[in-house]
């Protein structure tokens, strides 16, 4: 799918390349790499999967947040691995959520069902594959809900302007990686257009929009 905060039209009108770049990706790579920045810093209706498990073809998947989801939901699993990855219909939760309809499978903890770690939950779903013991997920998977955010967030003049200055960066950096800048005292603590500033550029025009999760530290 084509990049929405950016388009490949907008970045090439500002960079002012024309047609020259047209028998390559490089341009809607650029919006994607902007874009995809961006998402990592704004609230969608998704978290963290960090543990997963299948017995009895029934997948658990333990998730970083409580009871963010309910029975009967349709979720995306994404970087958990080929066989939690997709798109299912929750069919029970812990805590409880009405119309669970299974229990949770012999993970490595003694939990009750009224018990679980502070901060977690956990999703079922149907899943025919085999049987796989609990085991944590590293770098942590996501899943997430109905994406009712992503269409709002192309249409906010805010955050299209800072996807076109994060891809314009972005592009300019393959022929100059750094900004050229200094600080009135001749230093530049941080010159590289890639480097721990490229966010914190665009950081102002995200801010009404950010994760809470994005806040921390």
């Amino acid at each position: 799918m084509a990049a929405t905060y950016v388009t490949a039209a907008t970045l090439k009108a500002s960079l002012g390349v024309g047609t020259l770049y047209d028998s390559y990706t490089w341009i809607e790579d650029t919006c994607q790499a902007a874009q995809d920045l961006i998402n990592g810093f704004l609230w969608f209706d998704n978290a963290p999967v960090v543990g997963t498990a299948l017995v009895n073809n029934v997948a658990t998947v333990m998730v970083a947040n409580p009871g963010i989801f309910t029975t009967g939901q349709s979720v995306t699993v994404a970087g958990a691995g080929s066989t939690f990855n997709g798109t299912y219909t929750i069919t029970g939760t812990i805590p409880f959520s009405t119309g669970t309809a299974n229990i949770l499978p012999a993970f490595n903890m003694q939990l009750n069902y009224w018990q679980f770690p502070q901060g977690y939950s956990f999703i079922q779903y149907a899943k025919t594959a085999s049987d796989q013991n609990f085991r944590r997920v590293l770098p942590y998977g996501t899943m997430s809900g109905d994406d009712t955010k992503t269409a709002t967030y192309a249409n906010t003049p805010a955050i299209n302007a800072a996807a076109l200055m994060l891809a314009e960066n972005i592009w300019t950096s393959r022929f100059s990686t750094q900004n050229g800048g200094t600080s009135v005292d001749g230093y530049s603590p941080s010159p590289f257009k890639m480097s721990n500033t490229l966010m914190a550029s665009v950081r102002g025009l995200l801010a009404p929009y950010l994760s809470p999760n994005a806040m921390v530290g």
